[in-house]
């Protein structure tokens, strides 16, 4: 296999370490700065330059994008994606990860447990906002912040609500999120690599810090998670469409809370702490992949005139529910369904003796028409209404 890996820092411990992993492994490997890349668009296929030259062929790239070029370094995968060269995270999920506000949105539309959180701009929605997470103390996160860095406990609203206005007035993005007293201190970094959990760390604050990043002192242990805690880091990995991922959880006392998705994930504290081989198991894991690289499939099958790519729900009283597939109707409309989503489990090209129950998401390629016409109308969302106080009667006297 040919790797190359795009790093700003060919000295860091990361890159030196997936480089060493990777010649261990007898494959060809050059660490590329993500800046002297050029996207060449001119020709009839989509092509890259190096340092002014023609990109030589390389079977898979494993991003090391800092939040600095979050923009350019995205855009650079994205072209590799296009040239169909593997890649174990994507260009979209690379930025679903590195925006705090974006991720966390997506995370909760897929019922992640997450500390309550809010994201206002005006003034007068920052003390509401407080309230709704639950009230003082709170975390004040920056959307671009990194390393701990941006992250500021605010003991009493009065005290947070000066830190926003202030960060507001020079044009920061601030997130306002509930404090997990129970986890104070110390959280759970999980580093992903496909559809597993390799290694896992707790890492645990110094001194009075609330922060417990190594970058800032913290101290780390090697920890075995639960099945709970390694289904919900996979689950939300894959969410994020990253195949390798370091997720942030914080202990809740109703389980794992998810704070963060890092699409690239320090590996010195984890392998310190775990004695594990983490370089070696993402490099074994992109040549397992590499002869499959991702697909959009959307965009793909876009072409093919009035067939399309769509999920298909079944809602808890459809007439199909507690039918087979096969008797739904649904092969008979010129609908193929690829895989039927059961929570966690996924049925890959589900038989016709399938049975569907509700809830269940089906992935189906067919004709757009027909999957429109099998598609609920949306219901609106109902305002919530507040009720007055009843008005004093008038005295008689006030006509």
């Amino acid at each position: 296999m040919k790797l190359a890996i795009l790093s700003r820092a060919p000295q860091s411990y990361s890159t030196q370490r997936l480089r060493a992993a990777a010649v261990q492994r007898g494959h060809r490997v050059k660490v590329l700065n993500t800046l002297r890349f050029a996207i060449d668009l001119t020709g009839p296929e989509p092509d890259l330059n190096f340092r002014g030259r023609p990109l030589s062929s390389y079977d898979a790239i494993l991003p090391r994008i800092g939040n600095s070029i979050t923009y350019f370094g995205t855009a650079v995968v994205r072209q590799f994606e296009q040239m169909d060269v593997f890649t174990p995270n994507t260009a979209n999920g690379i930025s679903n990860a590195r925006d705090k506000l974006r991720a966390t949105q997506i995370l909760s539309r897929h019922n992640i447990a997450m500390p309550a959180t809010a994201f206002v701009r005006n003034r007068a929605d920052v003390r509401p906002a407080i309230e709704r997470v639950g009230g003082a103390p709170v975390v004040i996160k920056l959307l671009e912040g990194t390393q701990g860095i941006g992250v500021i406990l605010a003991p009493q609203a009065k005290v947070a609500e000066a830190i926003i206005e202030t960060l507001h007035s020079t044009n920061q993005n601030v997130l306002i999120q509930q404090f997990i007293a129970e986890s104070r201190g110390r959280d759970i970094r999980a580093l992903v690599i496909g559809d597993r959990v390799v290694a896992a760390m707790r890492r645990t604050a110094d001194g009075d810090e609330f922060r417990s990043n190594v970058h800032r002192g913290g101290r780390v242990e090697a920890v075995t998670l639960s099945p709970e805690y390694e289904r919900t880091a996979v689950r939300s990995a894959q969410i994020m469409g990253l195949r390798v991922a370091g997720v942030d959880m914080l202990e809740g006392n109703e389980g794992p809370l998810v704070m963060e998705v890092n699409s690239s994930p320090g590996l010195q504290g984890i392998e310190r702490a775990t004695g594990l081989d983490v370089a070696g198991a993402i490099v074994d894991y992109i040549a397992h992949e590499v002869a499959f690289p991702d697909i959009d499939v959307r965009q793909r099958l876009a072409v093919s005139t009035g067939y399309g790519v769509a999920e298909l729900v079944v809602h808890a009283g459809a007439d199909i529910v507690g039918k087979t597939l096969g008797d739904s109707g649904i092969l008979d409309r010129d609908i193929t369904v690829l895989t039927l989503n059961r929570g966690t489990t996924v049925i890959p090209n589900p038989r016709g003796n399938q049975g569907l129950q509700a809830e269940d998401r089906l992935l189906c390629f067919g004709r757009m028409e027909e999957m429109r016409s099998m598609t609920p109308s949306r219901r609106r969302r109902r305002a919530a209404v507040r009720k007055l106080p009843a008005q004093p009667k008038p005295f008689e006297g006030m006509r």
